[in-house]
């Protein structure tokens, strides 16, 4: 992932928390695992025109990581972190370098949109070589389970 001066940090603490208005994704980090984190919206991506998620992070194995923490415009969010992969990924593969996408909510939306994120999430696989999770805040991932390979097979 390309580099923004003044827009990451770095983190290996064993806790990572990542919230913005309602929403929390917390990052358990047992290993500790150096994790770099970007801030994607009001840093890294200022315009107000272009679709940026909030944070992505990058694991010391190289594992891309997006998040976007949403009230319940689920479908935006997805269009967010869709943009972004496209904007910052480095590989000029986009399939190459493994992704882990979050959309973190606090409100679902419609019963329809269970079945279209079904398909949303098949597509984030083929398209970016992405796994796509979408769930209710306040939500906890285990980086461990993410950062064992690069690339999935």
């Amino acid at each position: 992932m390309k580099r923004f001066r003044g827009c990451e940090k770095f983190k290996n603490d064993k806790i990572i928390v990542l919230s913005e208005n309602r929403s929390k994704l917390t990052f358990l980090n047992p290993k500790p695992d150096q994790i770099r984190i970007i801030k994607v919206d009001g840093c890294a991506i200022r315009d107000n025109e272009t679709l940026r998620c909030d944070y992505a992070l990058v694991c010391s194995n190289g594992v891309e990581i997006y998040v976007e923490l949403k009230g319940s415009k689920i479908k935006n969010a997805v269009e967010q972190i869709e943009s972004t992969i496209r904007l910052l990924s480095d590989s000029g593969n986009l399939k190459e370098t493994k992704k882990v996408c979050f959309v973190v909510f606090t409100h679902f939306g419609p019963p329809k949109l269970r079945t279209d994120i079904q398909n949303i999430k098949s597509k984030f696989k083929k398209n970016y070589n992405a796994k796509l999770i979408v769930e209710r805040t306040p939500y906890t991932c285990d980086l461990s389970k993410i950062t064992i390979s690069k690339k999935s097979k």
